[in-house]
Formats: C-alpha cells, sequence, structure tokens
C-alpha cells in the first residue's frame, strides 16, 4: 500500500499496543515502525532492475524480519526512551511490523511474507492506494489523537479505525468474488477458452474490476464494472515470447519472467525489444490500450547479457485515467 495508509495502520497499531502507557508516542514510534519495511526500494539505487524487483517486498515484508528485528529496534529506542519495557517495545514494532506486509498482501504486486520461500501472496483485492481504505480509518485515528492516554473514548475510536478498515478489506474480498463470477460467465457467453482468469480492482475504487485471462498465444484484458449493463469487451494481446529467440534462456530473461509470473507479453518497435508485466495492466480503460504500467526496454550488452530499462510514465497519462475511471465506473 502506499506509504500513507502504512504510517496510518502503523500508527494505529502502536496505540492498540501500547497507547495507554506512552500516549503518542506509541502512535508515532507505530508510524515509524510502519514505513520502515518499504526501505528495501533502496536496493534501486545499488542494483540491477532485476535484482531490486526481487527485493521489493521480499526479507523485510516476512514473518521472519518481524520476528528478529522487533527486539532489535526495541532494544535501540529504550536506550534513549524513558518507557524502558523491552517486551512491551518488542511487540509494538512485531505488530507494527508484520501488519505492513498483511496489508500488502491484498494487493497486486503482494508480498513474500514466509521468506526465505520463495512464497508472493497476492490476494489482489484493493489497489495501492484506496482513498475507501485510507480515509475513515485516518479520521478516527486523528480522533484518537485528540483524546487524552487512557480514556475509553480514545480506545474506542483507535479500535473503531482498525475494525473498519478490516472490514472493508473482508468486503474487498467478496466484491472481488463476484467480479470473477462476472467475467467467467462473460467468457462462456463469448465462446472464449482460456487458462487462466486473474482479477483485481482497478485504481482507488473496488466498483470497477479488470481481469487478466490468459489463452493459448494471447492474453485478454478486460473491465467490468458493477454498474454495467452490456457485455464486457475484452482486448487482446499476442504474447509474442518467440521474438525473445535465445534470449528467453538466459538465467536473467528468465529471473524476469519469474517476477511477472509468465504474464508478459513482447512487442518489438524499431528493432528494440520490450518487456511488458501484464499483471498491472495499462495506464488506460480504452479498448486495446498499450501504454503498460509496468514496460522495459531490453537492452543486451556484447556478452549477450539482458538489461531492462523501466519506460518511463507520463504525467498526463495518469490524469487522462483517473477521468477515464470516474466515467468508466458508472457504466458501459
Amino acid at each position: 500500500m502506499d506509504s500513507l495508509t502504512q504510517i496510518i495502520l502503523g500508527a494505529a497499531v502502536g496505540e492498540a499496543v501500547l497507547g495507554r502507557k506512552i500516549g503518542n508516542k506509541a502512535m508515532l514510534y507505530g508510524a515509524i515502525a510502519g514505513t520502515i519495511p518499504d526501505l528495501d526500494v533502496i536496493s534501486s539505487f545499488f542494483t540491477d532492475t532485476v535484482s531490486a524487483l526481487e527485493i521489493h517486498r521480499g526479507f523485510t515484508h516476512s514473518i521472519f524480519f518481524s520476528v528478529v528485528f522487533a527486539p532489535i529496534f526495541a532494544f535501540l529506542v529504550t536506550k534513549f526512551e524513558t518507557y524502558k519495557n523491552l517486551k512491551d517495545w518488542s511487540w509494538l514494532f512485531f505488530w507494527a511490523f508484520i501488519t505492513h506486509p498483511i496489508l500488502d498482501a491484498q494487493t497486486t504486486w503482494g508480498t513474500q511474507l514466509f521468506w526465505p520461500l520463495d512464497i508472493r501472496l497476492a490476494f489482489k483485492n484493493v489497489f495501492v492506494i484506496d482513498p475507501l481504505y485510507t480515509i475513515p480509518f485516518l479520521v478516527f485515528l486523528i480522533l484518537a489523537m485528540l483524546q487524552k492516554r487512557g480514556t475509553k473514548k480514545r480506545r474506542f475510536y483507535n479500535n473503531l479505525g482498525l475494525i473498519i478498515s478490516s472490514s472493508y478489506l473482508v468486503i474487498t474480498l467478496i466484491l472481488k468474488g463476484f467480479a470473477y463470477q462476472k467475467f467467467n460467465k462473460e467468457l462462456a457467453v463469448q465462446n472464449i477458452t482460456f487458462k487462466t482468469l486473474n482479477t483485481k480492482p482497478t485504481p482507488l475504487n473496488t466498483i470497477l474490476w479488470s481481469a487478466n485471462i490468459e489463452t493459448e498465444d494471447s492474453f485478454l484484458i478486460g473491465y467490468s464494472s458493477f454498474f454495467d449493463k452490456n457485455p464486457i469487451h475484452f482486448s487482446e494481446y499476442p504474447k509474442n515470447h518467440q521474438l525473445l529467440g535465445e534470449l528467453e534462456n538466459h538465467s536473467k530473461m528468465q529471473r524476469m519472467i519469474a517476477i511477472s509470473k509468465g504474464w508478459y507479453t513482447i512487442n518489438k518497435k524499431n528493432d528494440i525489444l520490450y518487456f511488458n508485466d501484464l499483471r498491472f495492466g495499462t495506464l488506460s480503460v480504452q479498448p486495446n490500450a498499450t501504454n503498460f504500467v509496468f514496460k522495459y526496454k531490453i537492452e543486451v550488452d556484447k556478452n549477450g547479457t539482458p538489461f531492462f530499462i523501466e519506460e518511463p510514465k507520463e504525467k498526463r497519462d495518469g490524469k487522462k485515467l483517473v477521468l477515464e475511471l470516474w466515467k468508466r465506473i458508472k457504466g458501459n
């Protein structure tokens, strides 16, 4: 999830664990702890694209990290804070650490919660920025913050924020089930034979859902709003994996393919190959859009080693997408 959401979650967890004893400092340290797992993005400054993608939401988003580093951070804090209970501080850091990847697991990228096992959990029931999750949570956190330490109202507001936000996640899983059934029925009606069907919400909402469908030679992308009245249109994207030639067997290419979970297409423009990660779709809900969220130019050095350079995103595409979403949410 986005940084603000993780800060709010960490602060609320910190308050729930230690708020009665240290007041607003519990929120402060919970907020800080809630952002620590995302420091893995620093790796992008010191390594290549493929390695950075492998590291992201890996070790720092694991149960192992939460268990091992919670007491370490707790020990450091007790060196300068007046409250010295190591166990209490350890619990604060542990719960702030572990709730971070659990929330991230609800998104499309997912988390490697069971690192070092190569298992990435990705339930794909919320977008990385979801106002319906974050804004109510923030309101109740602020209300709790304004109350005196140890009061019933403070606990009530903080717990209510945690309960409502968690309940919303449960609701999104139910909505995901409805969306899956709708896509599945539509594919049957259109006589489309497919191997795999994955669904996820579009940005900033859980009303308009998208589907990635794998067929023998192509991937399909479709959009469905709960307010739709007409059949779903599926845009087709040929896999074109054969364009990679011998590059497909290179270990680095295999790592990139593994990162995308096989949901990728290859296209060629001006003799340059591009790797498109289809899991995150395009920056448009228009049919047959090609401005993929994650698109990488493939450069090959003299030793035949491929390097992946992420194509920059246009700001105007983001603004245009918001307008398209608002229109498309209301139905087709």
